[in-house]
C-alpha cells in the first residue's frame, strides 16, 4: 500500500514593488476561491494546501495550483506571494485579530511578536498511533537532512545571518519545537504530550511544534522541521522523501528493528549544522553523528529509503529531483545568488516572486510518463 501524503506551505505576501512584506493574510483568505487558502498567526503571509494524495503528479499539480492560487489572491489586493522562508528586507510583523493570537503574545512576548517565518508540512498518514510514535522514533535522525535540503532563509531583517535556513533559528525560540527524544510506544508518547501541556507553558496541543509529530487533527505523521521551499520542484521532493522514511520507518518497526539511539542533543547538533550550512557545507551524519560531505549524506537518505521508493516507481523521480538540487542549490543559494549579481534585497525578493510561481518540472515516472504534463524548468534565470 502506498500512503497518502499531503504538504502545507506558507509563503510571505509582498509589495509588488518595494518587496516589503504586507499585510494582506485576511484579504487574501476572503478574495481567493481557492478552497485550501488559510490566513496564519501573522497577517503576512497565506497558507496553502494540498488534498491527501497517492500519486506525486497529483500531489504537483496541486502544489502548482496553490501556489498560483495565492499569488493570483495576492495580485487582487496589488501585491504577490513569494515562498521565502523569512523576508529578506526589514519587516514589523502585524498580529492576525483572535483571542487566540492575543494570548500567544502575552505569553510568550518578543518570541510570538518577531516570529514571521514560513514552512513546509508533511503529513504521511499512518493505521495507528502505535505505528506513527514507531514512525516517529525512526525518522527523528534523518530530519535535519530534510532542513538542509528546503533551506530557504540566508537573510533576516536586512542582513546576511550567515545561516541557510534562519527561520530555524527564529522559530527554536519557541519552548516547544526541536528534535524529541525516543518513545517507545503510544502510551509513552500521549503520556509526555499530557506532562507538557500540565506545565502550562504552552497553550495547548496546536503550540506543540516538535520537528515531528502526530497530528491532532489527521490520522498522519506531520514533519515540520523545512523551510517553505523556493521551487515548487523541491516540495515534491520533501514530500516523496518523508513519505519513504515514512515507509521505511513503519517497516522496521515491524521488522523489529530498533530507532537509532542519538540523543535529542545530539539531534539538535545536527539541526544547527545544517541551519547553518544547508547544503554547502558538511552534515552530521544521521546514524553517527558526525561531520560528512552533505551529498554523501543525502546519497545515504536516498539509500535507506531506496526499496520503498522502487517499490512505489519513485526512485528515479526523487533521483532527479536530489540532482537538480545538488546541481543549483538550494532556495538560500539561489537568493544569495541574486543578491550578489544585483546588489539589492528587493530585486532578491522579485526573483522569489518568478520563481515561487513556476509549475513543477515535467519529470517522468517508472512507467515513462510525465510527472506533470505542462511547466517548465525551475531553474530559469529570467526574473
Amino acid at each position: 500500500m502506498t500512503r497518502r501524503v499531503g504538504v502545507e506551505e506558507e509563503f510571505l505576501i509582498v509589495d509588488s514593488v518595494s518587496g516589503l512584506p504586507v499585510a494582506l493574510g485576511g484579504v487574501l483568505e476572503r478574495l481567493s476561491d481557492y478552497p485550501c487558502l488559510s490566513s496564519e498567526m501573522k497577517q503576512e503571509q497565506i497558507e496553502t494546501c494540498t488534498h491527501p494524495r497517492i500519486s506525486l503528479q497529483e500531489l504537483a499539480g496541486d502544489i502548482t495550483a496553490g501556489r498560483k492560487s495565492a499569488d493570483a489572491a495576492a495580485r487582487l489586493a496589488g501585491a504577490r506571494s513569494a515562498a521565502l522562508a523569512a523576508s529578506p528586507l526589514p519587516v514589523d510583523s502585524t498580529v492576525a485579530p483572535g483571542e487566540r493570537c492575543d494570548r500567544l503574545m502575552q505569553r510568550f512576548g518578543l518570541t510570538a511578536v518577531e516570529q514571521l517565518t514560513c514552512g513546509c508540512h508533511v503529513h504521511v498518514e499512518v493505521e495507528s498511533d502505535e505505528e506513527g510514535v514507531a514512525v516517529l522514533d525512526r525518522i527523528r535522525n534523518w530530519l535535519p537532512v530534510l532542513m538542509a535540503i528546503s533551506s530557504n532563509s540566508p537573510y533576516w531583517n536586512g542582513v546576511d545571518s550567515a545561516y541557510a535556513s534562519y527561520r530555524s533559528q527564529a522559530w527554536n525560540r519557541w519552548p516547544t519545537t526541536g528534535p524529541a527524544g525516543i518513545y517507545g510506544s503510544a502510551e509513552a508518547y500521549h503520556r509526555q504530550i499530557q506532562q507538557i501541556l500540565n506545565s502550562g507553558v504552552p497553550l495547548d496541543k496546536a503550540n506543540l511544534y516538535f520537528d515531528s509529530r502526530l497530528s491532532h487533527h489527521h490520522p498522519t505523521v506531520e514533519v515540520r522541521v523545512a523551510d517553505v521551499c523556493l521551487f515548487a520542484d523541491d516540495t515534491v521532493l520533501l514530500a516523496a522523501l518523508v513519505r519513504g522514511l515514512v515507509e521505511t520507518a513503519a517497516r522496521q518497526w515491524r521488522a523489529g528493528v530498533p530507532p537509532v539511539p542519538l540523543s535529542a542533543v545530539q539531534l539538535g547538533l545536527a539541526s544547527w549544522q545544517a541551519s547553518r550550512f544547508g547544503l554547502e557545507g558538511d552534515l552530521l551524519d544521521p546514524e553517527t553523528g558526525t561531520p560528512r560531505a552533505a551529498v554523501e549524506v543525502v546519497t545515504a537518505l536516498v539509500d535507506h529509503i531506496r526499496s520503498v521508493l522502487v517499490d512505489q516507481g519513485e526512485l528515479a523521480t526523487v533521483e532527479f529531483l536530489l540532482f537538480q538540487v545538488l546541481s543549483r542549490g538550494t532556495g538560500a543559494a539561489r537568493q544569495r545568488e541574486v543578491y550578489v549579481r544585483t546588489g539589492s534585497l528587493g530585486e532578491t525578493v522579485a526573483d522569489a516572486v518568478h520563481v515561487t510561481n513556476l509549475p513543477v518540472t515535467p519529470l517522468a515516472d517508472s512507467a515513462g510518463s510525465p510527472l506533470v504534463t505542462t511547466g517548465q524548468i525551475a531553474t530559469d534565470q529570467t526574473i
